[in-house]
């Protein structure tokens, strides 16, 4: 009986000393030491001011080192390398966002001072200035979201706001020298749209100047505010109503009259459209 013979194994071979795996694994230990570094520099300037970016930061040195440890792959070390790399850098980014967030919030709160100005100053203000003055007034006496929305196409809308009680307030600013007055026309272009358009519970003129007869008198059977020079004095140095406030009689029935004309034409016109349907459906029955 032939004794099989076993074939002699070839000896294994060491592996070559490969330059790019040693540039490859310092290229790795670098990256992982420079993600660490940013998150280290991260946790030193937010640990006062925010304890969540702190764990966050933790948290992802931690899991670096675990991935980095607990692999025995070039592949997965790299994986994990970069997903902590990645992850320090949005920490950062997170971080920069907040602090430029802040120091815009610091910025727009110290230049707004707490009398930002008096009422003799608004002879000096422009037309925008003038509106941005009326907005700051009605934030100062409570109301809520505050809205400059004056330029082309406002139709009339230069301040809206929400009055205290929850009243949409709507205002047309006109920035008027002594011997201008509002007229009658601009009053009408904003009774046109102060209320069908803008749903205004309040509606009122402001200007530095004054009002001729026949605008007040519009203004009056329309439910329109007229806020003359005197008056925006008065509400500017706090002996006077606001816009929102103490509505004359008149001024209720002007409005509730506008409502119930608006209210009847609109019957109208559905009636009147009505009529037509039915008078085609006739003549085409014939």
């Amino acid at each position: 009986m032939p004794v099989p013979v076993r074939k002699p194994q070839p000896a294994k071979q060491r592996k070559a000393f490969s330059l790019r795996q040693t540039v490859l694994c310092f290229g790795l230990v670098a990256t992982v030491a420079c993600g660490v570094g940013l998150t280290l520099k991260l946790i030193v300037r937010a640990a006062d001011e925010h304890p969540m970016v702190v764990v966050a930061a933790a948290a992802t040195v931690v899991a670096a080192t675990a991935g980095l440890w607990s692999t025995r792959r070039r592949r997965t070390g790299r994986r994990f390398a970069s997903a902590a790399v990645g992850a320090a850098y949005q920490v950062i980014e997170t971080h920069t966002v907040e602090e430029e967030r802040n120091h815009a919030v610091t910025r727009v709160k110290a230049e707004t001072p707490d009398e930002a100005f008096a009422s003799d100053e608004f002879a000096a203000m422009d037309p925008v200035s003038f509106e941005q003055a009326v907005a700051a007034l009605c934030e100062r006496d409570g109301c809520q979201d505050v809205h400059v929305v004056g330029g082309a196409g406002d139709l009339g809308a230069d301040v809206v706001a929400t009055t205290p009680d929850g009243r949409r307030v709507v205002i047309q600013c006109k920035r008027y020298g002594p011997l201008n007055k509002v007229g009658s026309q601009d009053v009408q272009r904003f009774g046109g749209t102060c209320f069908a358009v803008h749903e205004a519970h309040v509606a009122a003129v402001v200007t530095t100047g004054e009002f001729t007869q026949p605008a007040a008198d519009y203004a009056e059977q329309c439910g329109i505010r007229c806020i003359n020079h005197r008056d925006l004095v008065a509400w500017t140095d706090g002996t006077g109503p606001t816009p929102w406030e103490a509505e004359s009689a008149g001024s209720l029935l002007g409005r509730a009259a506008i409502n119930l004309a608006n209210t009847a034409g609109t019957v109208g016109s559905k009636i009147r459209t009505s009529n037509d349907v039915v008078t085609g459906l006739r003549a085409s029955g014939r």
